[in-house]
């Protein structure tokens, strides 16, 4: 007679509660027809990008790139004014989680829809910035600029949290398949390894600053999630790590202070503890009539 597996109730119920916060209402749905649906796909099974986008260090990954992309100010004019971040910051979540998902693993022909989809959304969104600059946010060089800091700071979460970090190869091989769907994107000449994505971040450097949006954006990203109370100690966790992975010269202006001992005993140690959490909680236990009995 099989037996349930240790904690498998208790799995299931906070996996259960984690999927539908970052996949929404439909997340069931769109993961039986990304995954389940036939056909040929952009990445093949033993691609980087598959390893990184489905592990549970994007939690952590995706904060940080959140606050990096902040710093460009048209970006983050454009994130303002039409986004809706503040009003549906869950609703963006789980567009752009879903976006993800069906650029990694959907079939091709899905992969294309998606990427339609969101082409189309950047071609409205127009407007002007508070210095009074002009910004588009179909621009390549907004979308390379997006494109570069999800790149690097999914990788880097990744490489710090992640089940199983990738070799030099492996990296290199991420920033490859990702600049696909930056070229379906829109972006003409996205990096293709470490070394091009790092020379792409300096050359962006002097156009970035911390307006008043992008500080207001941080504000409310660490401090002021809306999130249930119980919700919160651990979310904190995330945030914290997230911080913590950003580079010195993108926390100063962001006013984010850098303590690197507490960061390395605390900061750290419980970041991978939670990934793990997160990672047991958002993988299906084993299937009936595997267990012992």
């Amino acid at each position: 007679m099989d037996r349930a597996q240790p904690g498998s109730g208790v799995r299931e119920r906070l996996g259960r509660s984690l999927f539908s916060r970052v996949a929404g209402p439909s997340g069931p749905e769109n993961r039986a027809r990304i995954h389940g649906t036939p056909g040929p796909r952009w990445f093949g099974p033993d691609r980087p990008v598959r390893r990184v986008h489905g592990d549970a260090s994007m939690f952590i990954g995706g904060l940080r790139a959140l606050l990096l992309q902040s710093l460009h100010p048209l970006a983050m004019a454009a994130v303002a004014g039409h986004s809706g971040f503040k009003g549906d910051p869950w609703g963006r979540l789980q567009r752009t989680s879903t976006f993800l998902a069906v650029t990694t693993f959907g079939t091709a022909e899905h992969a294309q829809e998606a990427v339609d989809r969101v082409r189309s959304v950047h071609e409205r969104v127009r407007g002007t910035a508070s210095s009074g600059e002009p910004y588009h946010a179909a621009d390549p060089h907004l979308l390379c600029w997006v494109h570069i800091a999800e790149v690097d700071s999914f990788l880097r979460a990744h490489q710090r949290y992640g089940a199983r970090p990738l070799d030099g190869a492996g990296c290199d091989g991420y920033i490859h398949d990702m600049a696909t769907v930056a070229h379906a994107l829109g972006v003409p000449d996205p990096p293709h390894d470490r070394a091009e994505l790092a020379d792409r971040i300096a050359a962006y450097r002097p156009e970035l600053r911390a307006t008043e949006e992008a500080l207001d954006a941080a504000r409310f990203v660490l401090l002021h999630p809306p999130l249930p109370w119980p919700a919160r100690p651990p979310y904190a966790v995330l945030a914290a790590n997230a911080v913590a992975a950003l580079p010195t010269w993108a926390r100063e202006p962001l006013r984010l202070p850098r303590f690197p001992v507490v960061e390395e005993v605390c900061v750290r140690p419980a970041g991978k503890a939670l990934t793990r959490t997160i990672r047991w909680a958002m993988t299906p236990p084993p299937a009936p009539g595997t267990g012992t009995g």
